[in-house]
């Protein structure tokens, strides 16, 4: 076999491998990565549109009967505020205008938490007391924290105004005070 054939040859071969290393390396990496996110956890750190002062944390957590949806807000007005998953987990515009309408995956009309129909995103109204805050758990059967349905990378918006389950297709809950972005949790969270 001539120089130039095996220099083509070995040329070819290193290429190959390198080829092998780089998708192996590749594939390493995303099994580290996926062990590092928890698929069963996720939360939003929410904070203040313009003018407003609500801020707090909701946390997603995966649980036989749903999802667990922990709320720990202060800042609000006292009284009842509607509380939604948003299209688009961006809040960059000043109202938060920039994270869509509710998420809807599956085309529903605007309703209550509790209805067969609805948005995935409708999670109800929040009530404040008399300081602003709000604590409290609930467990929905409609979010998902995988698949193409997910709330991962979605926005939580608390509205100013209560959501009256009817109006389509926002329920005419208002203004929106506070805006998160839904991201998985890390493993030990």
């Amino acid at each position: 076999m001539s120089t130039l054939r095996q220099n083509r040859v070995l040329t070819l071969a290193a290429i190959a491998l390198a080829a092998v290393f780089s998708l192996f390396g590749a594939a390493i990496a995303y099994i580290v990565y996926a062990d590092e996110v928890n698929d069963a956890r996720a939360s939003a750190a929410l904070a203040p549109t313009q003018g407003q002062q609500a801020k707090g944390t909701v946390t997603f957590e995966k649980k036989p009967a749903g999802v667990e949806v922990s709320v720990q807000l202060e800042g609000l007005t006292p009284g009842t505020h509607g509380f939604h998953v948003h299209e688009k987990g961006d809040c960059s515009a000043p109202d938060a205008a920039s994270a869509g309408g509710h998420f809807n995956p599956t085309s529903q009309p605007h309703a209550a938490r509790d209805a067969p129909a609805r948005h995935d995103g409708d999670l109800g109204n929040l009530e404040a007391d008399a300081s602003g805050k709000v604590q409290v758990k609930l467990i929905d059967s409609k979010l998902k924290l995988d698949g193409p349905e997910s709330i991962l990378g979605k926005a939580v918006i608390v509205h100013e105004k209560a959501d009256d389950y009817t109006t389509q297709p926002t329920g005419n809950a208002g203004g929106r005070v506070a805006c998160g972005v839904v991201k998985a949790a890390a493993k030990g969270y």
